[in-house]
């Protein structure tokens, strides 16, 4: 008959029913040890890319902010666009009226008036303008203010030809800004092109419109221009910045030699790490030693190897290490444990695995689950302890 089951637990029972009737079980074969290769990056480290965000090198694509600076801007002129024409109606007919009048030789008239249109007309634009460049840089880096970019710097006065040329001329950022360059005049020509033919007629009388009407005509056309070539620069953007992302991660990237220097600055000196694990491992073994007795089983190898496990069912998921040794301490461990009347159990193959692989205070991993419930439902047989 199959049994499903679950949990340490599960496993304790049915080990505690089979050891009635079925001693042998108690001898396994198995072989636990495993390796795992260790392998090394020379991908940047997130102490790396932070320090680097810290002096403004951060990946970003002009061609967004660019987009968003041209396509806001546009978008607010055709919303203002009857105001705009009214305050340029408007000091036209001032300053026209008022030319023969005016003291040319006096500012006191003419330069405040002048100032108050040019703030009416300009500073929407330029405020919607402003927004959008903060916008498409927050938008890429997030908020991120350092002056270290414009900070001067001396070692960069000195010319390097070869290498300006080599990365403006000869490299894939060159071919890739080109490629990038000669889509955007054929997007833009293109957009154009469509435009003016679908206007064409109206463009072609614009002779015999009124003038009211013509400026209206060629401003509309002028407007669909600017607000598609806007999108379609917009649209680019977005594997330019990639492409950016990417130079951005190259440009970073380190050697092995600097990845082990940055390693050891955040981890410390190896020598001092190594001494401060020896205190620890002092300090873990005088207390572990205090564990012992409440320990429920010793595991032994017999002589090099001792792991006392505890197994308290209403608060432990499974049983846990709670001392183990290797030799003179694996002697003290099986002191203390005859001291208490803790039973002894040899299980070479399972005392090596768990003293190499499990950390005292660490439950037992579950590929070790069954065997630790047929050592488990032999000492509660042998001292009478119910499951």
């Amino acid at each position: 008959m199959i049994q499903s089951v679950s949990g340490f637990e599960g496993r304790l029972r049915l080990s505690c029913r089979n050891m009635k009737g079925d001693e042998s079980r108690f001898v396994f074969d198995i072989q636990w040890f495993a390796a795992e290769d260790e392998g090394r990056t020379e991908e940047p480290t997130e102490q790396k890319i932070r320090k680097a965000r810290e002096e403004g090198k951060v990946a970003k694509s002009s061609e967004l902010t660019s987009a968003l600076v041209l396509l806001f801007p546009v978008v607010m002129i055709g919303i203002l666009a009857p105001f705009i024409f009214q305050q340029m109606a408007e000091m036209l007919r001032y300053f026209f009226s008022s030319s023969a009048e005016i003291d040319v030789t006096s500012q006191s008239t003419i330069v405040p008036v002048f100032y108050s249109y040019f703030i009416k007309l300009v500073l929407p634009i330029a405020a919607i303008a402003f927004v959008a460049a903060i916008m498409g840089n927050v938008f890429q880096v997030g908020f991120l203010f350092t002056v270290k970019p414009i900070t001067p710097d001396l070692t960069k006065i000195i010319p390097r030809f070869g290498r300006f040329f080599r990365k403006s001329l000869f490299s894939g950022e060159a071919l890739f800004n080109l490629a990038k360059s000669i889509l955007k005049i054929a997007i833009i020509a293109f957009v154009a092109f469509l435009n003016i033919r679908n206007d064409y007629p109206k463009l072609a009388h614009l002779v015999s419109t009124p003038f009211l009407l013509g400026v209206r005509t060629i401003a509309s056309v002028a407007f669909r221009i600017l607000v598609e070539a806007a999108i379609a620069m917009l649209l680019i953007s977005l594997p330019d910045y990639l492409f950016q992302r990417r130079l951005h991660i190259e440009s970073l990237k380190m050697s092995k030699q600097e990845v082990k220097e940055e390693r050891k600055q955040a981890e410390g000196d190896p020598m001092v790490r190594s001494r401060l694990r020896e205190r620890m491992r002092d300090l873990m073994t005088r207390n572990m030693l205090q564990t012992v007795p409440r320990a429920d089983v010793v595991i032994t190898n017999p002589t090099h190897f001792a792991v006392a496990m505890e197994w308290k069912r209403e608060r432990m998921p499974a049983p846990m290490v709670v001392a183990k040794g290797q030799d003179h301490i694996a002697a003290r461990i099986r002191e203390i444990a005859t001291e208490h009347n803790i039973p002894l159990i040899e299980n070479k193959p399972l005392a090596r695995a768990l003293f190499q692989e499990v950390e005292i205070g660490d439950v037992i991993p579950e590929q070790y689950y069954e065997v630790m419930a047929v050592i488990l439902a032999q000492v509660y047989r042998m001292t009478g302890k119910a499951v």
